[in-house]
């Protein structure tokens, strides 16, 4: 085991977070700071990709914001994150779905997931 493992195995901050991946449709409280107010704001898209492991691991959030397409990565450990919670279950093939970016309308649309 290298050094650099052995640190972040002992700063690893553990949150319960449900399980998701790209397709899925989630919220993500997160908490801003304005001055000296905070307050939580939601950003809920599509998960784009999820790529890194341990301290480092990130997921990509896209949403269409009016006709603009508006992508975000939030570092699944920060302490910013207040909550993530899952939408809808999306049925893709891709672990990173980068195709959508070029789509608009009802091709945009993935496939729901069923139980």
């Amino acid at each position: 085991m290298d050094l650099i493992s052995v640190v972040e195995k002992e700063f690893e901050v553990v949150k319960d977070y449900p399980k998701f991946g790209a397709g899925d449709t989630i919220t993500v409280s997160y908490k801003i700071s304005e001055g000296n107010k905070e307050r939580i704001q939601n950003f809920r898209g599509v998960v784009i990709q999820v790529r890194g492991t341990g301290a480092t691991k990130t997921f990509t959030i896209r949403k269409m914001s009016g006709n603009i397409g508006v992508e975000r990565i939030f570092p699944m450990y920060s302490p910013f994150i207040d909550s993530i919670e899952i939408n809808k279950r999306g049925s893709v093939r891709r672990k990173r779905i980068f195709y959508l970016r070029s789509l608009t309308g009802k091709k945009a649309r993935i496939k729901e997931k069923r139980f």
